[in-house]
């Protein structure tokens, strides 16, 4: 759903800002290099050491990068493969960054066992899930599923997280359980999602299956 709509709503609202940059002459590839950098950097940076609120707003401001390289190329004609590609592996680097700050404050300051594994979970399975779909893909499946928990549902859930349980230290009380909340909600939903692309990636191999077999060997196949 967010992929959807929200992806739709915040192109229209980045087309001039990347109109502009294709004005200053930055290319696509550099926008989606900065943004995964500024990510990684929020994530690793801020989230070990607590600042959840200011980790947050980092990584927000960088994170529509996803948006406005995408919008530049086709301003200026150039989606290539080489592009999808870059932008699909760098947004694995970038959530492996969010989920692994998470991880590394649960691990050290943060001292809770339980939601450093929950948070291991979120990293390993959103990886996973990404992976059922390309490797599906590549093997000539649509993987036509709108799974649960996508990468946009993930993002959103555990950055609005993030960001509220950040108020925490500025006074608004008992609001830092938002936190474990969402990384419950956002393992559970990767769980399911993983299950629905699995099942559907068994159906449609199974459908191309039987239709290659029903096609006669070296006769009319008219």
């Amino acid at each position: 759903m967010l992929n959807k709509y929200a992806r739709a709503f915040f192109t229209r609202v980045l087309t001039p800002f990347a109109a502009l940059l294709i004005r200053l002459g930055v290319s696509p590839d550099a926008v989606t290099l900065t943004g995964t950098a500024g990510v990684c950097a929020g994530a690793l940076v801020f989230y070990p050491r607590g600042e959840f609120f200011w980790g947050t707003v980092v990584i927000t401001l960088f994170v529509f990068s996803d948006l406005v390289d995408g919008n530049m190329a086709r301003q200026l004609g150039r989606s290539s493969r080489w592009g999808a590609f870059l932008d699909s592996t760098l947004d694995r680097v970038a959530d492996g960054a969010i989920f692994g700050g998470l991880t590394l404050w649960y691990a050290g300051q943060g001292d809770d066992n339980v939601l450093c594994a929950v948070t291991i979970f979120c990293l390993a399975s959103g990886q996973v899930v990404s992976y059922t779909k390309a490797r599906g893909e590549s093997i000539g499946l649509p993987v036509n599923v709108n799974g649960l928990v996508e990468r946009a549902e993930r993002l959103v859930i555990s950055l609005v997280a993030c960001g509220f349980s950040g108020l925490h230290k500025f006074g608004v009380p008992h609001i830092e359980i938002l936190l474990p909340i969402a990384l419950w909600i956002v393992a559970a939903g990767s769980a399911v999602t993983l299950v629905q692309r699995v099942v559907t990636v068994r159906r449609e191999a199974a459908e191309a299956d039987a239709g290659e077999r029903a096609v006669p060997q070296g006769g009319d196949t008219r």
